[in-house]
């Protein structure tokens, strides 16, 4: 007989990754469910890259992923199917802003998502509602709208080369709160909250340190206002990396990139 596996955050921080770590620390204060196996939902899950990481903790659990990228839940269907001990990884296309949940959870989960969503703070009470009593509600969001970086961003979009196709409503306007609005919304819900915000410092390695974070899925609607102008696209980037170089000068051990970002964990009817 086996003994079933106990959850170890710090083994899987042993190969931190920019992206998921702040997913590895807001699951590190999601606290034991209060049924197993656990229903979960993942809201934005994108390629299931993190949904993943939930069966690894609960692998009893039954866990669905939702996201609007039909692309992203393409890719997701790769991990999809049975897991370790019986339970089960599915993915569905979806608007995350007007999900309702049709059934009972014990946790509902999002990882840099909830941005995208204009009015998520009132989407929290059918949520929470939907939970199990001492079922779990947890997200973080970037939040690096004050950063070097974003300034960057938007002096570029607002310079001669692009002012016409990116100067006015394309910039995307991500709508996130303070830690303590997060926290006095949801505990009038009736939650134990445990809210906060940490600022990384990533140590970016190589000679073009910001190719990743200048492709991620905040760059899109900026690169689709671009689709129609053949290499417009490329042009932009480059122009970005050079811009983000002279904010964030090289160094001999690698370019520090800070980015901060809100994190909440809430719990019904009991302490977080």
């Amino acid at each position: 007989m086996h003994a079933t596996p106990t959850w170890d955050p710090q083994r899987h921080l042993d190969h931190p990754d920019p992206r998921t770590r702040p997913f590895h620390d807001l699951l590190a204060r999601v606290p034991e469910l209060p049924r197993r196996p656990a229903r979960i939902m993942d809201l934005g899950c994108g390629a299931g890259r993190v949904t993943a990481l939930l069966a690894a903790r609960w692998p009893d659990a039954h866990i669905t992923g939702i996201d609007s990228s039909a692309d992203s839940i393409a890719a997701a269907d790769a991990v999809a199917g049975e897991t370790a001990q019986g339970g089960r990884l599915h993915f569905r296309h979806g608007d995350i802003g007007r999900w309702a949940p049709a059934e009972p959870f014990d946790l509902v989960i999002s990882s840099a998502a909830l941005q995208w969503v204009v009015d998520h703070p009132d989407r929290f009470e059918a949520w929470v509602s939907a939970l199990t009593p001492g079922g779990v509600f947890a997200f973080q969001v970037p939040d690096n709208t004050a950063s070097r970086a974003h300034g960057a961003l938007r002096d570029l979009c607002a310079s001669p080369r692009w002012q016409e196709r990116l100067g006015t409503g394309v910039l995307p306007d991500h709508r996130v709160h303070d830690p303590a609005d997060y926290l006095g919304r949801l505990a009038s819900l009736g939650c134990a909250v445990d809210a906060w915000e940490s600022t990384y410092a990533h140590v970016l390695p190589g000679d073009d340190p910001f190719a990743d974070w200048t492709t991620g899925t905040g760059m899109l609607p900026l690169l689709s206002a671009l689709a129609d102008e053949p290499g417009a696209a490329e042009d932009f980037l480059a122009a970005y990396r050079e811009r983000l170089a002279q904010v964030y000068p090289a160094t001999a051990y690698g370019t520090v990139f800070r980015f901060r970002r809100v994190f909440v964990v809430a719990r019904k009817d009991g302490a977080v």
